[in-house]
């Protein structure tokens, strides 16, 4: 469970068959074998400690959803360890658990425009909040297929979207409470419906 508060911008050291490792150092200070970490939004467990920072597996799934794979030797990945129940709660439920990959439309001037698969697309709510590579963030507007987020300047000094540009895929997980209500109404509409 997270949050989408960015602790650490990490850099990427390998990324190849399955593999990823990452080098960071605030994330380590407390980071076990087996341990959970979000990877630019993505629920991964650490299977390698190093001084400089841990090694991951990445699942066919994984890849087939999220950015992950797009990742090359270099790249800035944002990350956060897990929520200890005794901190504030600062952005909002994170899971981890990526729905699938956006577009940047554009980014310019404190603004972004993801396009979203469409499949996803009824879950976002203006003012309601959308997880970006990670990232929490508040929906300003939904309009054709897009969420436009206004970004805040501490936002881009210490996540990966001062790097990011339009055409650039982004991990989107929609937040767990529309993904249940939409649930709960499909099965009731279904339980309505004459046999």
């Amino acid at each position: 469970m997270f949050t989408g508060i960015i602790e650490e911008l990490g850099e990427v050291s390998v990324c190849e068959n399955g593999h990823l490792s990452v080098n960071c150092q605030l994330v380590m200070s407390d980071m076990t074998m087996g341990a959970s970490i979000a990877v630019n939004g993505v629920c991964l467990t650490a299977v390698e400690l190093r001084a400089d920072g841990f090694s991951a597996d990445l699942a066919p799934e994984t890849l087939n959803r999220t950015n992950l794979g797009d990742l090359r030797p270099g790249d800035p990945v944002n990350l956060e360890r897990p929520l200890m129940l005794q901190t504030r709660l600062s952005g909002h439920i994170v899971q981890g658990h990526v729905d699938g990959t956006g577009v940047i439309e554009s980014w310019e001037n404190g603004e972004l425009v993801v396009r979203i698969p469409e499949d996803l697309d009824r879950f976002m709510v203006y003012k309601g909040s959308v997880c970006l590579d990670g990232i929490s963030l508040t929906i300003a507007a939904v309009e054709n297929g897009t969420v436009k987020i206004a970004i805040i300047p501490h936002t881009t000094q210490v996540t990966n979207l001062a790097f990011r540009k339009p055409g650039d895929h982004i991990n989107v997980e929609c937040d767990i409470l529309a993904k249940h209500v939409a649930r709960l109404l499909t099965g009731h509409m279904r339980a309505a419906e004459p046999a």
